[in-house]
């Protein structure tokens, strides 16, 4: 069992920066592949960037250049580092872990981000 908890969020003007902590217990979490995903009102969930166990990442194209996904192992926390935000970047933002051997999917609760004037 795995549980992830999600922090960081907050109101933040366009073009400004914050990083979004998911700190996760349980084992096997190098092993994981880490996410983020955001949910923007009236909107499905999107993927927002992806770091497997071997550190290889994935971004959305409308994050690339401005967003940052890295994790610590040793702490079991992933991060994102997110910079030059803009309104639309504006969306509850959810940790997810895939952790294998058997697969299985987690979320954490969400944290929100609004980025606004």
């Amino acid at each position: 069992q795995v549980q992830l908890v999600e922090s960081g969020g907050g109101l933040v003007q366009p073009g400004g920066s914050l990083r979004l902590s998911c700190a996760a217990s349980g084992s096997r979490f190098s092993l994981a592949t880490m996410g983020w995903y955001r949910q923007a009102p009236g909107k499905q969930r999107e993927l927002v960037a992806t770091l497997n166990s071997r550190g290889s990442t994935n971004y959305a194209d409308s994050v690339k250049g401005r967003f940052t996904i890295s994790r610590d192992n040793a702490n079991n926390t992933m991060y994102l580092q997110m910079n030059s935000l803009k309104p639309e970047d504006t969306a509850v933002y959810y940790c997810n872990a895939k952790v294998p051997f058997p697969l299985r999917d987690y979320w954490g609760q969400g944290t929100q981000v609004t980025v606004s004037s």
